[in-house]
């Protein structure tokens, strides 16, 4: 017995050794093998676009959206739309036109010199492999780099992309195809980056803010930043919430990031919207304990997690799967704060966040006066891009701008970074005017010139700003339908346009107030024989503010 049992037992380890040895040849043949997703050949003009559409399960076609009983595909995501009719498909393609049309428009291409090595915010260093990660066999050819990568060293003193960037389509189709399954063990780790997809290597929840945020982390040192669906696109903010109490919206992200860019700014980080499933790419790959305590099955068996955080983080206000398909959007997080150090300002313009105190700029009427006078509006380019965000954020009817950033690096002089604008796109139906009170004090404050109240060297709006705005109002290139052009190209846009038609319409209505505003401040300043001081003229002085001084 004794000689039968020492047989077995020999037998059973050397068929574990085997058995082991075999698992580790085959972890080392695949962890090599690189988890980029090949991504589809690159379209050749804006217009093909109307007709695909880049989704998480391959390239599908654009179409309407589709009836409530409509079929969905094996892993539960909504079916194709049907095919648009000739009427609709005829107006996306006059659409897809205009867009096309505004982007090789001389306004939105005019030349500017060579950035200065000191220009660029990052530069390559080639760090060791970290647990988790892949070796990282990259130089300073920009073949070898990430998309996200690429786009990090992209970032300059004035912009974080330039406008024809060849990176910005891998850029947007890689966040929206990459694949965030990787539910393997320690020792099969290896084994998460199966076919050409690319995995999470972890997901945790974003300290700080007021509402849930996810951050996702990738196998080649790329992440993202996720906010989940939280409410349905056409319905609006509640009249009785106050903006502090507002719901931040997914759709909110993806229409920012695409209106910043189609008002020449470039300021906001690239944003995709996608399907994501609650189980297998955020459950299954959190290494957030906390966070993933927080996941329950509702009644009608929808997975649903809420997270902890200051608002709506509770069982009342969970973010649920359908059944556990969820629309979320993933913005491309800046370079980490231990290479690029950012500055937080708080806005002269801040609310008071109150419900029965005004913030100052509400009961001073030469309010801007003293802005002016304070370091860093008082110098530089600072007050008119103060004013560019302004623009965007009266647009978009965003109440919650209580602070903004800036690259350390480049001190003052620089542009000012348009993040976190989920409280957008709230209400439709009705404008709000005191976003525009910056660009209204800013110019009345010119009644108190004689008293020196107001700096006539301060002008209040860019000159390629006034332009392209006065292009954007023009039938040829009327901003609500290159807006819908653009949205079109959005992965989530085949289960719904992300901004519904009064949403647009709104956009038209808003442009026209601006363009309104600063006629108004041209005429009152002509009177007094400062008309040309509303106009900061950096077309003419391109080269002066890409040679910093000091």
């Amino acid at each position: 017995m004794r000689r039968r049992s020492r047989t077995i037992c020999l037998s059973l380890a050397f068929i574990t050794i085997f058995l082991h040895l075999f698992l580790a040849l085959v972890s080392l043949s695949t962890y090599h093998q690189p988890c980029d997703h090949s991504l589809p050949p690159k379209t050749t003009f804006v217009r093909d676009l109307a007709r695909t559409n880049h989704t998480a399960v391959g390239i599908r076609d654009v179409a309407e959206p589709p009836a409530g009983n409509a079929k969905k595909d094996p892993e539960g995501h909504p079916s194709v739309w049907p095919p648009l009719d000739a009427k609709r498909a005829e107006s996306l393609e006059s659409d897809l036109s205009k867009l096309e049309a505004l982007f090789d428009h001389p306004l939105y291409n005019v030349p500017s010199p060579p950035v200065p090595e000191d220009d660029w915010l990052l530069k390559v260093k080639v760090s060791s492999r970290q647990d988790g990660y892949e070796d990282i066999q990259w130089n300073r050819s920009t073949d070898s780099h990430p998309p996200w990568l690429r786009f990090h060293l992209g970032i300059s003193r004035w912009q974080l992309y330039p406008h024809h960037d060849p990176n910005m389509e891998a850029l947007t189709q890689q966040l929206a195809i990459m694949a965030l399954l990787c539910t393997c063990v320690s020792v099969c780790r290896a084994l998460c980056c199966y076919g050409n997809a690319l995995c999470a290597v972890s997901l945790v929840q974003k300290s700080g803010g007021t509402q849930l945020k996810l951050v996702m982390s990738f196998p080649n040192y790329g992440r993202a930043m996720v906010k989940p669906m939280r409410q349905e696109r056409d319905d609006e903010t509640n009249y009785n919430l106050y903006y502090f109490s507002d719901f931040e919206r997914h759709n909110a992200e993806i229409a920012a990031f695409h209106l910043d860019r189609i008002l020449g700014y470039r300021r906001v980080p690239p944003v995709v919207g996608r399907l994501v499933d609650v189980v297998k790419e955020i459950k299954d790959v959190t290494t957030d304990r906390k966070l993933a305590r927080t996941f329950f099955n509702s009644p009608v068996g929808n997975v649903c997690f809420y997270g902890q955080c200051s608002y709506y983080c509770s069982t009342e206000h969970a973010v649920c799967g359908r059944p556990r398909n969820l629309e979320a959007s993933l913005a491309v997080m800046l370079p980490d704060l231990s290479l690029a150090t950012r500055r937080s300002w708080r806005s002269p313009w801040r609310r008071s966040y109150s419900r029965s105190k005004l913030a100052k700029w509400e009961t001073e009427a030469d309010y801007c006066s003293t802005v002016k006078k304070t370091s860093p509006y008082n110098k530089g380019t600072r007050l008119v891009d103060f004013m560019d965000m302004v623009i965007l954020d009266f647009l978009m009817s965003n109440m919650d701008r209580h602070h903004y950033e800036t690259f350390e690096k480049f001190n003052n002089n620089t542009f000012l970074l348009h993040l976190d604008n989920g409280r957008s796109f709230g209400r439709h139906s009705k404008d709000e005017p005191s976003i525009l009170a910056p660009l209204e004090q800013c110019c009345s404050c010119i009644h108190f010139k004689k008293w020196n109240l107001c700096s006539s060297e301060l002008e209040r709006i860019r000159l390629s700003t006034w332009l392209r705005l006065q292009l954007l109002s023009s039938p040829q290139y009327r901003l609500s339908d290159v807006m819908r052009a653009s949205l079109s190209h959005d992965p989530l846009h085949r289960v719904a346009p992300l901004l519904s038609e009064p949403h647009l319409t709104a956009l038209d209505r808003r442009l026209k107030t601006v363009l309104e505003t600063v006629s108004r401040c041209q005429k009152h300043q002509s009177k007094d024989g400062g008309g040309d001081e509303v106009i900061f003229d950096d077309l003419a002085r391109l080269k002066d503010i890409f040679t910093p001084a000091g």
